[in-house]
């Protein structure tokens, strides 16, 4: 009796159980990361307008300063191109396509809700905003403004934080891409179909119910073991 009082009481609990997870799983939605997007874009947007300032204040018209063997110079420059000096005669078509990205940035904002994708979309919204604001305030004039760049390395175009930003969001964007994780915090599973994290604890709560059924069917005798067939001696008696 005690036996099938507990195996009562632990179908009972896995029941209670599968009930929680069910109800948590058909909760609120994901929160909205949005905070986690500005403050990714802040700081890599104050980084690049201090280390500009910083640049043009101590480089400009000066020797460039060598680090760590010529490995790293710090060398002020003026791009009207891309990022890495890509494109210099299309200053004005530049500065249109990073208005452009910022705006379907901020659009896209409104179905975020992943932290990966968020700090993904703030390093190129913080970039982008970075040469932007070069674009638009310095010279020679309003949406043809040249970007400072100050960070050289071997073989390669001198660029900024702006642009380091860009590429490591761009970067970023495609791992997550990859691997199927969505803006909205969900994933893309192997079939193609989207899984939103759900479907799992759904099939736990069933597996635990079917358990739940079974001990407690035990328990009630329904599936007790078939009992024995009498022997051949009490057969014959019954035959005489």
């Amino acid at each position: 009796m005690h036996v099938m009082q507990t195996t009562r009481g632990a179908s009972l609990n896995d029941a209670t159980d599968t009930d929680g997870r069910a109800e948590g799983s058909s909760g609120s939605p994901r929160p909205r990361r949005v905070g986690v997007l500005i403050t990714v874009a802040l700081a890599a947007l104050g980084l690049d307008v201090v280390s500009k300032v910083v640049v043009v204040a101590t480089l400009q018209d000066r020797e460039p300063i060598r680090l760590l063997g010529g490995l790293l110079t710090l060398r002020e420059t003026r791009n009207s191109g891309a990022a890495f000096s890509i494109g210099t005669g299309y200053t004005i078509i530049f500065t249109l396509i990073a208005i452009g990205v910022v705006v379907a940035i901020l659009r896209t904002a409104r179905n975020l809700r992943s932290v990966p994708w968020a700090v993904c979309l703030g390093l190129l919204l913080g970039g982008a905003f970075g040469n932007l604001i070069d674009r638009l305030l310095r010279a020679p004039a309003p949406l043809q403004g040249h970007v400072v760049d100050w960070i050289e390395v071997p073989n390669w175009p001198v660029f900024n934080l702006a642009d380091s930003a860009i590429v490591c969001g761009g970067v970023l964007a495609v791992l997550l891409a990859a691997r199927g994780l969505q803006i909205d915090g969900t994933r893309i599973g192997k079939d193609g179909g989207k899984d939103d994290g759900q479907n799992g604890d759904k099939h736990d709560a069933k597996d635990d119910a079917e358990v739940g059924g079974r001990d407690g069917g035990g328990a009630d005798g329904k599936g007790a073991e078939s009992p024995e067939p009498p022997d051949s001696a009490s057969a014959s008696e019954g035959r005489g």
